[in-house]
This record gives structure tokens, C-alpha cells and sequence, in this order.
């Protein structure tokens, strides 16, 4: 497994939340719903995005931005109107003096808006994240990424402005596979940008050192590593394999496989049947106490307190659309 695959497997649409917005000017939109991540994409018009400290960024047709939460943000027609919708948690809008709004600006499956001939077309897919496998991806996106028309996925934007206002069994799982193929895409082509800032794990990948010793790391996460097995897996010596990933991906071997380690084990833990002893063994520890004893030095939390802590629908707040806006 290549490192991007491993960390992209986390951030996965299980019911995310979509909607295709039509609006006539002016509007402005104040998205305050403490969503992990959301991709917008504009089918017809222009927008603006205004991050809450940044400057804003006009989106054209086929442009898709991806916004990391949980910092509001405003999306408009021009940065200059004033906020008339502010869409909180659960998607519940209302205007500024909280009055709701949300089945009066109701135009139809997954569609809303102030005007259902408006010139303006906005998809939205929120994602409610809560795995920790994609965290270390997700915090090397800036708070707005905005990918122009030219670099866009021109068809899977078009693919999903079809799918989304229909209504047909199993709707809700195409939408969300489609979502995922147009996050990867838009992530991908970000991080093989020249200067785009990609961190340092993934510029480490291509390393012909540290980028086989890191895939062995996520495929195999079970085997007892270390430094000088992996280095005889690679065919380096230990000294050079430490001093090489340490110096590209900015820590020793042996941490990094022990926050992926934990990551996995996070993930695990949200499975209603998954024992501690199952998940300690398919992670790479040898008993249940050796997990718990690392999980609480590295996390600070004992693993049945993180799994005490989890919502009670799995992690999935919101899964099936419910509150302000229908799914």
C-alpha cells in the first residue's frame, strides 16, 4: 500500500451530506456548521469564498474548493453582501435574527435555494469525519483549497451535478463514492503540484529509502518491526535507513509506525464488536495491555475511554441528513 492510499482511505463519504444550491443575487451564505471538511464545486455562475480570517476567492464555473473546518466561512455572490443564511450544525439555516429557513428555501431532492431559476449552481458534499487514519492528510491541507476549472475533474464535477438531485435506491451510497473520487482527485493533484507545500511524509514517499520502508510500514502495520528489519527489508543499513527517514519524513521509523499503529487502532475501535485483545493483535501489539499502555502515553486517553467517547451512531453525526436540510 503506498502511503497516499493508506492515508486517503480515512477521509471517507459515509452519508455525507450534498446538496446542490440555486441562488439569484444577491445572496450570501454563512457556513458556521463545524463540518471536518466540505468540497464545493460551481456548476454555473460564479461564487466567492471568504475564509473567517483570509481574503476571498472567486470561484468560476467548474472550480472546486476544499474547505477544512471547523472555522466558519462565508460563500457569496460578492464579498461585499451582507450574511442572510447562516447554515449551523445539523444544516439547520436560519436568517440572522434566527428564523428558519430551511423547508422555505426547499426546492426539490438534495436541491435549495432562493430561486429555482437562479444563475447560480453550487454542489456541496460536507464530510463528518471522525476517522483518525486521514488526520495526518487532512492537516496538511490549508484552510482553503481552491483548484481552477483547468486542473479540475471536468467529469466527475459532471458526473456529480447529474447524480445528485435524483432519487433512486441506493442514491445516497453513489453520491458518496462519487464525492470520494473527486476529494482524491482534487488532493492528489494538489500534493504532486510543484511548490504546493505538500508535507514532508509525502515528498518522502518517492525517496527510493524512506518511501519503500514507509509502504512496508502501512501494508504490514502487524509485523514486529524494527529498525534493522525494515532496513534489511529495503537493503540499506540501519544507521542509514534511520538517518534518511528521519531526515525526510521528521521522525525516527518506530514513531512514525507507532502513530500509524494508533491511528489504525482509533479506526478499529469504532466497530461496535471489535475487542481490545482483536484490535491490539491485528495492529501489531502483543496483548491488550501493551495497546492500552501506548494509546495512553501517545493519546493521552486509555483506548475504553476514547471508545466511551465516540457518538453513539459511530462517528457519523448527521449520517442520515436529518435537521435544516434534506438529504
Amino acid at each position: 500500500m503506498d502511503t497516499l492510499t493508506g492515508l486517503l482511505d480515512g477521509p471517507k463519504a459515509r452519508g455525507a451530506f450534498l446538496l446542490r444550491s440555486v441562488l439569484s443575487p444577491p445572496w450570501s451564505l454563512r457556513i458556521a456548521d463545524r463540518a471536518p471538511l466540505c468540497l464545493l464545486t460551481v456548476v454555473r455562475g460564479h461564487a466567492w469564498i471568504t475564509p473567517g480570517d483570509g481574503e476571498p476567492v472567486r470561484l468560476e464555473p467548474g472550480a472546486v474548493a476544499l474547505i477544512r473546518g471547523p472555522e466558519p466561512y462565508t460563500v457569496s455572490d460578492d464579498p461585499t453582501t451582507p450574511v442572510q443564511v447562516i447554515i449551523g450544525p445539523g444544516q439547520m439555516c436560519s436568517t440572522g435574527d434566527g428564523q428558519d429557513v430551511s423547508e422555505g428555501m426547499a426546492l426539490g431532492v438534495r436541491t435549495w435555494g432562493n430561486h429555482p431559476d437562479g444563475p447560480v449552481v453550487l454542489l456541496t458534499g460536507t464530510y463528518q469525519l471522525r476517522h483518525e487514519i486521514g488526520r495526518r492528510l487532512l492537516d496538511a491541507l490549508p484552510a482553503l483549497l481552491v483548484r481552477p476549472a483547468h486542473t479540475a475533474p471536468a467529469t466527475l464535477v459532471t458526473l456529480l451535478a447529474e447524480e445528485i438531485g435524483r432519487a433512486e435506491p441506493g442514491q445516497a451510497a453513489v453520491l458518496d463514492r462519487i464525492l470520494d473520487l473527486l476529494l482524491v482527485s482534487v488532493v492528489r493533484s494538489w500534493l504532486a503540484e510543484a511548490g504546493s507545500g505538500a508535507p514532508a511524509w509525502y515528498r518522502a514517499q518517492h525517496d527510493p529509502v524512506a518511501g519503500p520502508a514507509m509502504r512496508l510500514l502501512h501494508t504490514h502495520p502487524a509485523r514486529p518491526w524494527t529498525v534493522a528489519g525494515l532496513a534489511a527489508e529495503v537493503g540499506v543499513s540501519r544507521a542509514a535507513l534511520a538517518r534518511r527517514f528521519t531526515t525526510l519524513v521528521g521522525e525516527p521509523p518506530m514513531a512514525y509506525l507507532t502513530q500509524w499503529r494508533l491511528a489504525l487502532a482509533a479506526d478499529l475501535l469504532r466497530e461496535p464488536d471489535a475487542t481490545l485483545e482483536a484490535v491490539a493483535r491485528q495492529v501489531g501489539y502483543g496483548s491488550a495491555f501493551a495497546l492500552s499502555a501506548a494509546f495512553k502515553r501517545v493519546r493521552g486517553v486509555s483506548p475504553s475511554r476514547y471508545r466511551d467517547a465516540l457518538p453513539a451512531d459511530g462517528g457519523r453525526p448527521g449520517a442520515d441528513g436529518a435537521g435544516g436540510l434534506a438529504r
